[in-house]
């Protein structure tokens, strides 16, 4: 059976847009000579995951009737996700793979397997499957799965009572997954090794199809697997929309452009779909704001792009010069505020609660604040939304400033460690230098204070993301790791980790690009023991 597999980018809850695409994607379907069109999970639903959309029940009902009407004009089988509503008491909705033909429903799998960890929430809406389906597409028996459901026992993290990809062996001819996989770093090493599980276990071809688009924080880079019993594998091209076959000899990316492709796509997707067509951020001459506003430049053009210059009573000249540097390269428009003289004003203001001098950190904060207020009211005035430039080491520990540095409606680099922030500007200067060499070279400093270093308050950025990594991402025992790093520095990063809890809980949304990023998939309480 020759399948195809579409892919889409498109908007949650955007009924209309996905049934349009749909059409499109048959059209091509056919003029491939495609027997069969695989479209992702939900994809009916405009995309993953649809959160409390899907407590209205009108629009889960209009989906499904528009699907099915739409179905009539498809002149090929199509296996494409949806949300079904049920009858009776319980989730009254299931996450399902329906097959369509001629206007007819072939058939549908109910998701057996639902997530609840992570990213993921799905028992809050959907009720379960219970086991393997098996559908006659045109004379061939097809099983179908939706993500998950294809998943070896011992990768999903925890028990189900069912295992669809059993009921399935010996009952079909091929196996198909719809599948929202979100992306993170190294994830297609792990997708091709499921899949190709997947195979052996049913003893037949399994197809797997992943979403496209970013949803918030989440990435879904598309792209197809194909996986034989014999353990042979093939793929569809990742991050295109369009109508593909299955058939490219797998080729895992570098790290580097796979990640500027991922963080542009996500930071285009998410403008498009919260229909912002201009940014702003602050440019200090440091690194961090540098690789935001190149990623940005990439994703929406110099043309939307604005960069607030905000020198203050510590900013060094170099660090002025820099971001112009950085400008002019790009290509981007720029507008300078001195915040000097207001934080003068200001601090004068505070003078009664500051009988013996103001505080240090009082005098650091304020100038942040200042700064976010300007970004904040130049987005206001350009109609333009604001990117926060933090990094994931930053935002781990607390170096940022609530209601300063973190202003702003998406934060592209905040699953990004310190080192590869430093990592990535040294690939995009791969062709010539985009983001300035002295960015990338000179001591990281929020200069809020005379001769100041991030050194001054942070380790060094190597040893402080190794013990992030493992105390975040790998979930270590603080005590494990100053088995291997010094014991007061696990200490003093573990202790900074905990008490910036309520900050990053009014952070702006990370764009996800590793396994473990604040945001949706961490859900610490913030009045807890420490």
């Amino acid at each position: 059976m020759r399948i195809v597999v579409g892919h889409a980018d498109l908007r949650l809850g955007d009924l209309e847009g996905a049934l349009a695409a749909i059409t499109v994607q048959v059209g091509a379907a056919v003029a491939a000579g495609a027997e069969l069109l695989l479209l992702p999970e939900l994809a009916a639903f405009g995309g993953y995951p649809p959160r409390d959309l899907l407590d209205r029940p009108w629009l889960v009902e209009r989906q499904w009737a528009g699907l099915r009407a739409a179905s009539a004009a498809w002149p090929l089988p199509v296996a494409v996700g949806a949300v079904e509503p049920l009858p009776g008491p319980g989730p009254a909705l299931a996450n399902v793979l329906a097959v369509f033909d001629g206007g007819r429903l072939l058939g549908l799998h109910r998701k057996c397997r639902l997530p609840s960890n992570d990213v993921f929430d799905e028992p809050r809406h959907f009720r379960p499957g219970d086991g393997g389906t098996v559908v006659e597409v045109r004379g061939r028996r097809v099983g179908l799965s939706v993500c998950e459901d294809i998943w070896p026992p011992e990768t999903t993290g925890r028990a189900y009572p069912v295992d669809p990809l059993a009921d399935l062996a010996g009952r079909c001819e091929i196996v198909l997954n719809a599948s929202a996989s979100p992306y993170h770093l190294g994830k297609g090493v792990a997708r091709r090794a499921v899949v190709a599980a997947a195979a052996r276990r049913a003893g037949v071809p399994v197809v797997w199809c992943n979403l496209l688009g970013a949803h918030d924080e989440l990435l879904f880079d598309g792209g197809a697997i194909r996986a034989e019993p014999d353990g042979r594998i093939t793929e569809s091209p990742r991050w295109c929309e369009g109508v593909n076959t299955v058939d490219r000899i797998p080729e895992e990316p570098a790290a580097e452009p796979d990640l500027w492709t991922a963080l542009v796509a996500g930071i285009r997707g998410y403008c498009r779909r919260t229909r912002q067509e201009r940014v702003v951020l602050g440019l200090s001459g440091g690194i961090d704001s540098a690789l935001v506003a190149a990623l940005a430049v990439d994703a929406l053009g110099a043309d939307r792009v604005t960069g607030i210059l905000m020198p203050g009573p510590y900013s060094s000249r170099g660090s002025v010069v820099d971001a112009m540097d950085l400008a002019e390269r790009l290509g981007i428009r720029t507008h300078q505020c001195m915040i000097t003289r207001a934080w003068e004003v200001l601090l004068g203001e505070l003078d009664p609660l500051c009988p013996q001098g103001p505080a240090d950190l009082m005098t650091q904060n304020l100038q942040s604040r200042l700064r976010g207020a300007l970004v904040m009211a130049a987005a206001n005035q350009l109609g333009a939304m604001a990117l926060t430039t933090g990094n994931k080491s930053e935002l781990a520990c607390g170096y940022c400033t609530i209601y300063g540095d973190m202003n702003g409606g998406l934060a592209p680099i905040g699953d990004l460690f310190k080192t590869a922030v430093y990592r990535l500007s040294r690939w995009a200067n791969r062709n010539g230098e985009r983001i300035p060499v002295p960015t990338i070279e000179k001591p990281p400093s929020a200069e809020l204070r005379p001769d100041q270093t991030d050194q001054d308050s942070l380790p060094p950025y190597d040893q402080l993301d190794r013990i992030l990594e493992a105390y975040i991402e790998a979930g270590e025992d603080p005590a494990a790791i100053a088995r291997r790093e010094d014991p007061a520095v696990v200490a003093q990063v573990v202790r900074l980790v905990e008490i910036s809890e309520f900050k990053r809980r009014q952070a702006a949304p990370v764009l996800r690009v590793s396994r473990k990023a604040f945001g949706m998939g961490r859900r610490m309480p913030v009045a807890r023991a420490f």
